[in-house]
This record gives structure tokens, C-alpha cells and sequence, in this order.
């Protein structure tokens, strides 16, 4: 499994840009990557999105960091030799697209990656339900949002700004916690699993 985090420039990924990835492979936790890049020439940029993963303008636009095609091709050589590459996270369809978007625009015509993903909050979600409680709703919807889904697994809120590697590690260790009902990564050893 390739857990994955992707901040990016807005919301649409044939408007806006990726900004940074994060990822790990789940079978082997310490196999990681992160990169950051400058977005691709005529990208939109949400000010509500930069407030969100705390890049600036002059950082997402800088000429000296790789482009957003540059952090595409360094991505998919780096999980080409995973053994499974199904993208998991929170809301990963929004990474996913990001990554399929980012790849086409640089050149890749073959995407390795399934449509189908494992999303933390779907996970978390069926957590609730086969443990006899009923999961947060608000305004009539799942309010499982990753800071819901993080305490649930005893695991405090992620930091603000958001990171995509600290993100994707997140992400990871809720997996590891409720799939298999153990920790995972040294970061988060210090917090318990609530019902255990």
C-alpha cells in the first residue's frame, strides 16, 4: 500500500498545481518520500489553500525548485519498484487525481495506479460501526475529517501548517491502527490505541 498526502496550489487538479508530495510505503515504513516543487506555469493559486499548507506565494512560484513535472517523474520512478502501489489516505482521490493531472501534464501517457484506493476515513468510519458506537455527523454528513480520524486512534490533531509528509505518516499509522490494531511508525509510539 503507497500512502500518499499532496498539498497543492487550490482544489481542482486541471486548474491549480501540486506543491509538495508526501508518501511511504506501508510494508516498508522507513522507504519514504517528500519533495517539494514550484507549480506549473499558468496554475491558479487559492489563497484559502496556501493557508492551509503554509507555502507562500514566492515559495510555490521560485524558479530554483524543481517543477511540478520534475516532482511527477521523481514520484512514479520512486514507486515503481514498490510491491503494492495502491494509493491510501485521507481523501486520496484528491491526491490521486492531483498525481494523474501532475503526470499528464508531464509527458507520462501509461498512469501505474488503479482507480481504486483505500481512504483512512471510510476505514475509520467501519472502525465505528463494528464497535457498536455511531460515527460524528455534522450538517447531516460523516464529520471524519483527519484531525477526527487522528484522536478516534488516540492520536493528537496534525500540526498546522500541513506538511504532505507529515500528512502521509498520519495517515499511515491511522492504517496500521485500525486495519491491524497495532502502531507503526516511531513517531506516534507515544500515543496509545484507545481500545486496546
Amino acid at each position: 500500500m503507497l500512502v500518499v498526502d499532496v498539498e497543492a496550489s487550490g482544489t481542482d487538479p486541471s486548474k491549480h498545481s501540486i506543491v509538495s508530495v508526501g508518501a511511504l510505503d506501508l510494508a516498508h515504513p522507513e522507504n519514504r518520500f517528500y519533495e517539494e516543487c514550484r507549480i506549473w506555469d499558468g496554475a491558479h493559486i487559492m489563497d484559502g489553500a496556501l493557508a492551509v499548507n503554509g507555502f507562500t506565494k514566492e515559495e510555490i512560484t521560485d524558479p530554483k525548485k524543481g517543477s511540478e513535472a520534475d516532482l511527477a517523474h521523481s514520484f512514479l520512478r520512486w514507486s515503481d519498484n514498490l510491491e503494492e502501489r495502491t494509493l491510501a489516505g485521507q481523501n486520496v482521490s484528491f491526491d490521486r487525481d492531483f498525481l494523474k493531472y501532475a503526470s499528464e501534464r508531464a509527458g507520462h501517457t501509461d498512469w501505474p495506479f488503479a482507480y481504486r484506493t483505500i481512504d483512512t476515513h471510510t476505514l475509520c468510519y467501519m472502525h465505528y460501526i463494528t464497535h457498536g458506537l455511531q460515527p460524528p455527523v455534522r450538517h447531516k454528513r460523516s464529520a471524519l475529517d483527519l484531525d477526527a480520524v487522528l484522536n478516534y486512534c488516540g492520536i493528537p490533531e496534525e500540526p498546522h501548517p500541513h506538511n504532505a509528509l507529515t500528512g502521509a505518516l498520519s495517515h499511515a499509522e491511522v492504517i496500521a491502527r485500525l486495519l491491524y490494531g497495532r502502531k507503526l511508525l516511531p513517531e506516534f509510539m507515544q500515543f496509545e490505541i484507545p481500545w486496546k
